[in-house]
């Protein structure tokens, strides 16, 4: 089976869109592109390894979690479909608890327990899991040598490298703010920066690594959302910075 690209995305319910970045960061490549004309072509295998991106995504990891544990040489995808159905249990038991409050709220029944609301099990479980698989399937070489750096890392040290980041999230938000371009000296500057504060703090940045963190901070939601918080549009700003950078 061979699929075109705009017939895959039909399939699994994603945008042609992140078909594009999802290859860009070899998170999912196709099976098969024709040279002549770039068209891009799936497969059976290409849907397997999207289930298994989704089955992530649904649990709330990050593209850049799911590429370290897919691309791992010791990935155990039985193993990892039983952790994420238990995940998925917790969750469904969780939503079931919220669908009967309502139906007794709407029945006038006001005196339920409040701890319906409490997704703390999930929560912890699953950032249980992240942590696990990150130990078992994490095995980049950046994964590795951001573990190993931030090892010993105390709680002063971890506040002081956020406060770093979070304060050169806010130069790129003024500088959107007064007017710059993407192009500009004074961004490029910063994105530099920005660079050198990955290398120094996690793992050697390359332009490579940088460009797929440019894109990761608009693709997904939660990384746009954290950033945005310095300002509307700051993620699409950083994005289109780091690209002109890296270009």
């Amino acid at each position: 089976m061979k699929m075109h690209i705009k017939e895959f995305a039909v399939l699994t319910g994603v945008s042609v869109r992140t078909l594009h970045y999802y290859d860009e960061i070899g998170l999912l490549k196709p099976s098969y592109v024709d040279e002549q004309n770039g068209y891009r072509f799936y497969d059976e295998h290409s849907l397997e390894r999207m289930q298994e991106i989704m089955f992530y995504r649904e649990l709330d990891f990050s593209l850049k979690s799911i590429a370290e544990i897919l691309s791992s040489e010791n990935y155990d995808k039985q193993k990892a479909l039983t952790e994420q159905k238990q995940l998925l249990i917790l969750k469904k038991e969780r939503l079931e608890r919220l669908i009967s409050a309502l139906d007794s709220a709407a029945k006038g029944d006001y005196t339920m327990n409040m701890n319906v609301f409490d997704n703390s099990e999930f929560e912890a479980a699953r950032e249980k899991y992240a942590r696990e698989a990150k130990e078992k399937w994490g095995n980049t070489d950046a994964y590795k040598e951001s573990k190993e750096k931030s090892s010993n890392y105390s709680k002063e040290k971890w506040n002081e490298v956020n406060n770093e980041m979070n304060g050169i999230i806010s130069e790129f938000a003024e500088l959107m703010k007064n007017g710059a371009k993407p192009y500009d000296s004074d961004v490029q500057e910063t994105v530099k920066k920005w660079q050198d504060c990955i290398t120094r703090n996690y793992y050697s940045c390359t332009k490579e690594i940088l460009a797929g963190l440019g894109e990761m901070y608009t693709a997904d939601e939660r990384f746009k959302e954290n950033i945005d918080k310095h300002g509307e549009g700051t993620a699409e700003f950083i994005s289109r910075a780091i690209k002109v950078y890296c270009s």
